[in-house]
């Protein structure tokens, strides 16, 4: 379904990209706390995928614009992970004041720059993004390490949990604005300093929230952006000796290039990959639910999520009122212009990745049914970026559109007979980010929890996330934890401490290396 802009939606985008262009004058990079021209003599242009029309063009970063970043947040690290947990949890909690005074201008840039529904943008990235700032402003003040004890009887050991120094992160363009949160706040909770490379398609929330940081008073240096290609800019900052941690959100095929660079000197690693989220549907399940689960877990940000619904399992008893209940609210989303209030579904990113879904699809028509969509709009919709929410039914379990991550609104669907086979199924790919199981029966759901192998497994929903639990995956999705305080585990590091409490100079353990008892 095409759902019309108005022209109080065109006038919106126009004044957010003049607004854009006067505020970003400055460059697309921002050091020590001030914005700067990238010096890499190469321009890149942010295209707002709703047109095809360029919103900003800006001066890529290169390798020098990424050794100032990561000497600023080198110089910064001292004073910063010196400050005391409640100095850090303060300034968060300012910062998370200051994002909220701004949630609108948030929101508008993130759709001109990625193509999301205005809807989304208030409602799920901004808010929560604020949300996960406010959690890491509380969780700062317990970063604590294991009690003190006598574990030896002559001795007292305590845990201390210390910052590792300069992270070095780079973020997807999906979610710009909470990536880059992501990254960058458990890592200064923790008392670290960062430089994040934001991908080059979408700089502009990211930069917004590096200059929010400061108004908030968050010491210059301690968050740095710099953006910049992945092969010039990203793999610079990777392989930089000073920085102590890398920690990548991507594609899996990306994750083993930075895995390669990472620990090339010897670095601390955190991947989030990709997936291929199985969405497993019992037949006891109420297929209401299950259907409109699946439509808003498929279409999430045009499908652009690495933990989106993209292989639903049927059993057998459900499969064709499934398949018939999704193509028809499938048929009911409205694609539209991102800052129409009654948008439903934006553009994909770019016509690269659009091109890229329709491929997938085109060559699933040999062997698999397209039930609808499959195609991108015409009309008033041409010029932009827009494919249409696309289900497909009967294609074998080995197949590509099965098997490969497509990040687009495409929802293949699979019957299965017995509850062994349908979870054998779940599991029947690479990835294991994430995953949902439908049924009314608790012991059925609850297998299914313990034996789907992803880091998330929600039963009868699917998409929700939270700051207080984790994020990240099994397997080829990666590993390390987003969000939450187990996100600390990523950007600490424990020391051992032991003090003797004998005060006697010749300890009986000594007789391993000199005398007898």
């Amino acid at each position: 379904m095409h759902n019309p802009g108005k022209a109080d939606d065109v006038g919106t985008r126009i004044r957010t990209q003049d607004a854009v262009r006067e505020r970003f004058a400055g460059g697309a990079q921002y050091i020590g706390g001030e914005a700067a021209q990238g010096t890499s003599g190469r321009t890149h242009a942010v295209v707002d995928p709703s047109t095809g029309a360029e919103a900003y063009t800006y001066e890529l970063a290169g390798a020098r614009d990424v050794d100032r970043a990561v000497a600023a947040a080198r110089a910064a690290f001292p004073g910063w992970s010196a400050a005391t947990p409640g100095e850090r949890s303060d300034a968060l909690h300012r910062f998370a004041a200051v994002l909220a005074g701004r949630a609108e201008d948030f929101a508008r840039v993130e759709s001109l720059q990625c193509g999301k529904p205005l809807k989304l943008t208030r409602e799920f990235d901004v808010p929560g993004t604020i949300d996960n700032t406010a959690f890491f402003a509380g969780a700062a003040r317990h970063l604590q390490g294991q009690s003190a004890g006598e574990y030896s009887g002559d001795h007292t050991s305590y845990v201390r949990r210390e910052p590792i120094g300069v992270v070095g992160s780079v973020a997807p363009w999906n979610y710009p604005l909470q990536m880059a949160a992501w990254k960058i706040l458990p890592a200064i909770a923790a008392g670290n300093t960062v430089v994040l490379k934001p991908a080059e398609l979408t700089p502009m929330t990211s930069l917004l929230f590096a200059r929010a940081a400061t108004e908030a008073g968050i010491p210059d240096g301690v968050i740095n952006i710099v953006t910049g290609t992945g092969k010039e800019a990203g793999e610079h900052l990777i392989g930089h000796p000073d920085v102590v941690m890398t920690s990548f959100t991507g594609s899996t095929a990306v994750g083993k290039r930075v895995a390669e660079v990472a620990t090339a000197t010897v670095k601390r690693l955190h991947l989030e990959l990709g997936g291929k989220a199985p969405f497993l549907v019992f037949d006891d399940a109420d297929p209401e639910a299950a259907a409109h689960g699946a439509v808003a877990g498929a279409l999430i940000n045009t499908g652009q999520d690495c933990t989106a619904a993209t292989r639903a399992y049927v059993q057998r008893p459900l499969y064709e009122e499934f398949l018939a209940r999704t193509a028809a609210l499938m048929e009911s989303v409205r694609l539209g212009d991102p800052f129409a209030p009654g948008t439903d579904l934006g553009p994909l990113i770019s016509h690269v990745q659009r091109d890229r879904v329709a491929g997938f699809v085109d060559r699933a028509r040999a062997y698999a049914r397209v039930v609808t969509g499959g195609e991108a709009p015409e009309g008033e919709l041409k010029d932009g970026a827009y494919f249409r929410p696309t289900l497909i039914a009967d294609a074998p379990q080995d197949s590509e559109i099965v098997q490969s991550e497509i990040f687009g609104p495409v929802l293949v669907v699979l019957p299965f007979d017995s509850d062994d086979e349908g979870i054998r199924l779940a599991n029947d790919t690479p990835y294991g980010l994430a995953a949902s199981a439908w049924s009314r029966d608790v012991y059925r759901a609850n297998r299914a929890t313990r034996e789907i192998k992803a880091g998330c497994v929600w039963v009868n929903d699917h998409i929700p996330i939270i700051s207080e639990m984790p994020h990240g995956g099994y397997r080829a999705s990666g590993f390390g934890k987003d969000m939450s305080v187990y996100s600390f585990e990523e950007y600490t590091q424990i020391k051992h401490v032991m003090f003797d409490n004998t005060a006697v100079a010749r300890k009986d353990w000594h007789r391993t290396i000199f005398g007898d008892r």
